[in-house]
């Protein structure tokens, strides 16, 4: 048998190989985790560890929530709730310069919070605006940034399945904090991307919407209460302990399913279609989670945290730099890497270190997910960038240009939730859910 540290070495050497040949990330993490179990153990209790690992890793109540939160935003996308919420942000925005992609971003963020995905945030909402800022004279390229930018908020505004995972890989950490953690630095990330916009349509001279009347106002705002009402009744019910996580989860997909039948915008016979679509997702990120729990049993039988930990704090030991370390690292895996594996690998490896520190898990885990939603709009595996770029009908090297100011706001806005704490942890603290 050879040393754990080998083992280690085979682990990430058979990983980068298999990624670099285009193996999904999936086939690469379990075919990896095997062949360093095989390294470990004899053959028979490698393959007996692997599959109870395995099993164990995807046997959770708590993961529950995921495909139903991802069903819940299929309903959504195909129930005509986008385009209500684009109406109601398209009178939110008002006469603001740039007023459309100002929408853009507004209707990113509710569409996110209630769907939990920037992928289908940036598909629903995108296809709704692109066509009517070209109208208006907006150039495509800059339409396609506003939106890709923007749509990842929904990854921080809860309900997230990023955190859902965060919570289960970091040993229980609390779902409903970390939701109500998220709400600040996702509406900060807004807000940053609305500056960016703002100035850019202030410099290239989009015109602002017409003023609305009240009345139409009153009655846009009246059409999206039911969408916005799942968001108080999902979270609220968390929050105030009537239900957990999963259970909303699933009050989330009976209350989508019952609007989208009163909106006359699904059919039953739709059914089949929305079921088979939320069922290839849920596989995809449920076999991720399972294969990725194999990894994380190598990783800590030969001790890759620890050896990490110790090479980062011999380093040295000024908090700062390490938290710059690891943004930058994040930052960097999460340009090739979905948020889901990246948050299994990568949360056992660092988060020993961010509490040696003092630093809150529920703190770094909204740290994290910020640094990984940024990678999904960044090339070359992104997938809200791809998204976004498709539904905008441009190929990506014509959308990376103009999303470089997007992107730079949201670093600086990383930056700042990363060295100030309290944006993270003081609804939760408000709320009682951590002291």
């Amino acid at each position: 048998m050879v040393s754990a540290g080998i083992a280690g070495l085979i682990l990430f050497a058979a990983v980068a190989f298999f990624l670099i040949i285009g193996a999904p990330i999936s086939i690469s993490v379990g075919i990896a985790s095997v062949l360093a179990m095989f390294s470990i153990l004899d053959p028979e209790n490698a393959l007996q560890t692997s599959a109870q690992r395995m099993f164990t890793g995807m046997n959770s109540f708590t993961l529950l929530a995921i495909p139903f939160f991802i069903l819940a935003g299929v309903i959504m996308n195909n129930g005509g709730i986008a385009m209500r919420l684009v109406n109601c942000a398209k009178v939110l925005a008002g006469r603001m310069p740039g007023s459309l992609a100002q929408t853009n971003v507004l209707a990113n963020m509710m569409f996110g919070s209630i769907s939990g995905s920037g992928v289908a945030a940036a598909a629903a909402v995108g296809s709704t605006m692109a066509p009517m800022q070209e109208k208006e004279g907006y150039d495509r390229a800059f339409s396609a940034a506003v939106n890709i930018a923007s749509a990842p908020t929904g990854m921080l505004i809860p309900p997230s399945n990023t955190l859902i995972v965060f919570s289960l890989v970091s040993g229980g950490t609390s779902i409903a904090a970390l939701f109500m953690a998220g709400y600040i630095p996702g509406i900060l990330w807004g807000i940053a991307c609305m500056i960016a916009a703002f100035i850019i349509a202030k410099r290239r001279g989009y015109k602002s919407n017409e003023k609305v009347p009240f009345k139409v106002a009153l009655k846009v705002f009246i059409d999206a209460i039911p969408s916005l009402l799942l968001i108080i009744i999902v979270i609220g019910g968390i929050i105030l302990g009537a239900f957990t996580a999963t259970e909303g989860s699933a009050i989330a997909v009976v209350y989508a399913l019952l609007l989208s039948f009163i909106y006359r915008t699904i059919k039953i016979k739709d059914l089949p279609r929305i079921l088979i679509e939320s069922t290839r997702t849920t596989a995809i990120v449920i076999f991720l989670i399972g294969v990725s729990t194999i990894m994380s049993w190598v990783m800590s039988f030969t001790g890759i945290p620890r050896l990490i930990a110790d090479t980062l704090l011999g380093f040295t030991d000024n908090m700062i730099i390490i938290l710059i370390i690891m943004n930058i690292v994040l930052l960097i895996v999460g340009t090739f890497m979905d948020p889901t594996p990246a948050i299994l690998i990568f949360t056992p490896i660092f988060l020993p270190i961010a509490l040696q520190f003092g630093m809150d898990p529920v703190h770094f885990g909204i740290m994290v997910v910020f640094n990984l939603s940024i990678g999904t709009i960044t090339p070359p595996v992104g997938p809200v960038l791809f998204v976004g770029a498709r539904v905008a009908k441009l190929k990506i090297e014509q959308v990376i240009r103009p999303l470089i100011p997007f992107f730079a706001v949201t670093v600086v806005v990383l930056l700042v939730v990363t060295y100030i704490p309290d944006l993270s942890l003081w609804l939760p603290k408000l709320l009682g859910l951590i002291e």
